[in-house]
């Protein structure tokens, strides 16, 4: 996978950010059962979640375009405002290669135990990335604007898109590195814990979808976003980091049991 060397690419725009991938990851990594962590710790050797969290968008700076079929497991875009009976019919009807059937694809190939171990760690890889993907409420977001890429905004003087916002910005305005940030998150009650982890992807899906939605009614294209912004959504976007790294150990625990 060349995982060492792919930190040294460019980077472009990702999915919620180095930052991002890197505190849901950590997160999981605190609330691993110990069979769990050793599982990943032969996957891993001496590589930490939190720094393979990051390497499937790396690869879309590959020049090779060997992973470009990946680039599609990033995403899966809805209509607004669906109930949930259309949001199962179109997620059953979602049959290529998105990010609902890949994340169960990663996990299958998990719990086949006679793949390699390349196999395992691509998969552990993009199970991690993915999961983080799932809890940003734009790449489940709506397909006319490319989950928020065409929606034009200000981030205080600088000129962005809401998706871009969601990725990284309103994470850095917090100012805190990934460690700072999973520690002041990871703070639940084990019975908030427990019920965080409670549902299925899909159920995981539909709960971002609908904050997708909030996120797109609040913001109005060529809006000029600043602290107004972040007080308005700073609990929703530190409540999608927790349940991310939650809800990703809940998965790897259950693969490891």
């Amino acid at each position: 996978m060349g995982l060492i060397v792919a930190f040294l690419l460019p980077l472009a725009t990702f999915a919620w950010g180095p930052n991002g991938h890197r505190i849901t990851a950590e997160i999981a990594w605190l609330h691993l059962t110990p069979k769990a962590r050793k599982a990943i710790t032969r996957i891993l050797g001496s590589q930490s979640m939190a720094m393979i969290a990051n390497w499937p968008d790396f690869i879309k700076s590959d020049t090779t375009h060997q992973y470009d079929h990946t680039n599609t497991w990033h995403y899966l875009d809805f209509p607004a405002g669906i109930e949930r009976e259309q949001f199962n019919q179109l997620l059953a009807a979602a049959t290529g290669e998105n990010l609902y059937t890949e994340t169960q694809a990663m996990i299958k190939d998990l719990k086949n135990r006679t793949l390699t171990k390349e196999k395992h760690l691509f998969a552990l890889t993009f199970l991690v990335h993915m999961m983080g993907d799932m809890h940003q409420p734009l790449h489940v977001g709506r397909d006319e604007d490319m989950g928020g890429n065409k929606i034009n905004v200000m981030w205080f003087d600088k000129a962005s898109n809401l998706h871009r916002v969601w990725d990284e910005q309103l994470i850095d305005f917090q100012q805190l590195s990934y460690t700072e940030y999973t520690k002041a998150l990871n703070i639940a009650p084990t019975a908030e814990i427990k019920r965080l982890q409670q549902g299925s992807i899909a159920d995981w899906m539909f709960e971002s979808h609908l904050l997708a939605d909030k996120v797109y009614g609040y913001t109005k294209p060529d809006s000029k976003l600043s602290y107004r912004y972040n007080y308005v959504f700073v609990a929703d976007l530190n409540q999608q980091l927790l349940k991310g790294g939650l809800r990703l150990a809940a998965v790897l625990n259950s693969i490891y049991k």
